[in-house]
C-alpha cells in the first residue's frame, strides 16, 4: 500500500508525502502513544487552534467532536490551561523539521496516518523524553487528582500521554 497525500494549507503548498503503513498500525517498537490524534482533538489540545486550515489532509471523523475554535482559547483544552509554547519558540529551539512545520503533533498525525520518514527517530526520542512529566505527576500528585499539576497534565495530553489516568 502506498498512497500519495498532497498538502495545500497556510504553511505548506504542494507538499506531498506517502502513506506506506496502515493507519494506526506498525509503529516503532519504542513508540506507544496512549491517545490517537482523534482522541486528542476531542479532549481539547493546543487551545483548539491547531489544525483548522488542514482539515482536508486528515480523516473527517477526526474532527467530529473535536474541540476547535477560530482563535486560540485555552478554555477548550481539557484542563482549561495554556500548556503550549508559541510556534516561534519551537522554531527558535530547533524543534521544527521542514516536513512538519507545525511541530510534533503534525508529525504524529502523519505518522499515525501511515507516513514514515527521516524525522521519525528524533520525534520518537522527543516523545519518550516527555515521559519525565508523567513521572513528575505520579511523584507529586495523588492518583487521578486531576486538579494537581494541571499544566503538566495538559502538556502530557499534547504528547499523546493520557494524563487523566495518572
Amino acid at each position: 500500500m502506498k498512497k500519495t497525500v498532497i498538502v495545500n494549507d497556510k504553511m505548506q503548498k504542494d507538499y506531498q508525502y506517502y502513506l506506506t503503513e496502515t493507519m494506526g498500525q506498525n509503529f516503532d517498537d519504542d513508540f506507544k502513544p496512549e491517545l490517537t490524534p482523534k482522541e486528542m482533538l476531542e479532549l481539547g489540545v493546543f487551545g483548539g487552534r491547531y489544525m483548522n486550515d488542514c482539515l482536508d489532509e486528515f480523516p473527517p471523523d477526526w474532527f467530529e467532536g473535536a474541540k476547535m475554535v477560530v482563535q486560540k482559547d485555552h478554555k477548550v483544552n481539557y484542563f482549561q490551561i495554556d500548556a503550549s509554547l508559541p510556534l516561534k519558540e519551537w522554531q527558535r529551539k530547533g524543534w521544527i523539521y521542514k516536513d512538519d512545520p507545525r511541530g510534533w503533533f503534525q508529525w504524529y498525525c502523519r505518522y499515525y496516518m501511515g507516513r514514515r520518514g527521516l524525522d521519525d527517530s528524533r520525534q520518537i526520542k522527543r516523545w519518550k523524553a516527555f515521559v519525565r512529566h508523567k513521572k513528575a505527576v505520579q511523584a507529586n500528585c495523588h492518583a487521578r487528582d486531576l486538579g494537581c499539576r494541571r499544566k503538566q497534565r495538559q502538556a502530557l495530553l499534547h504528547w499523546a500521554y493520557d494524563s487523566r489516568k495518572i
